[in-house]
């Protein structure tokens, strides 16, 4: 089977004083967002499965609506940032939280997260997504830069938890074969959003 793991497209900037935050995309966002069904065009797209935060479920709109598979909600894919009261897109935080900022991209989580807890979510759903899946199929995830990098850190053996910077709406693709080998065949495709990219 192949699974596709797309990281969410440009979201708001949000605070909120109670609850979390849990912002939706911006216009330049949903422009991206729009970009997906494109990009998958040469793959038969057998399941469509997300994150529950809203910044992924959109990004999964256009390619749900072109396709007209059922969305499926997985809440093991959510990013470690769930339950925060702000977000703040990585490259705004550059200056806005420029300690936070450099922990991430030395490629490591940020000090509120735990990072067993979060790491064992995330492969459960992943391990969940392969055993509901058939040899033939292709999956597509829609999730966020952390639960990408975790999964590419399981499979690659890697050191640190946060070693890709991922570029929004960009494509990673896991190949499992029929005896359970995970392979990483692409890692941030992004040649559908190159002229719509955040710096």
């Amino acid at each position: 089977m192949q699974l596709i793991l797309v990281r969410h497209a440009l979201p708001e900037s949000v605070s909120v004083t109670e609850g979390s935050a849990d912002p939706g995309l911006t216009e330049f966002g949903h422009r991206q967002a729009r970009r997906l069904p494109g990009a998958l065009a040469d793959v038969r797209v057998a399941r469509v499965v997300t994150s529950p935060m809203r910044r992924a479920v959109e990004t999964a709109g256009p390619l749900v609506e072109s396709t007209g598979i059922a969305l499926e909600v997985n809440e093991g894919f959510a990013e470690y940032d769930r339950h925060e009261g702000s977000y703040i897109p990585i490259h705004e935080a550059k200056e806005r939280m420029p300690e936070t900022f450099a922990r991430i991209r030395a490629g490591f989580l940020p000090d509120f997260v735990d990072e067993n807890s979060f790491r064992s979510r995330v492969l459960g759903a992943f391990e969940d997504v392969v055993a509901q899946a058939r040899h033939e199929d292709t999956v597509v995830v829609v999730a966020h830069g952390g639960v990408v990098n975790i999964v590419l850190q399981q499979i690659l053996e890697l050191p640190r938890p946060l070693t890709f910077p991922l570029e929004y709406v960009s494509v990673t693709r896991v190949l499992v074969s029929r005896n359970g080998v995970r392979r990483v065949s692409s890692v941030n495709e992004t040649g559908h959003v190159r002229d719509l990219t955040v710096r």
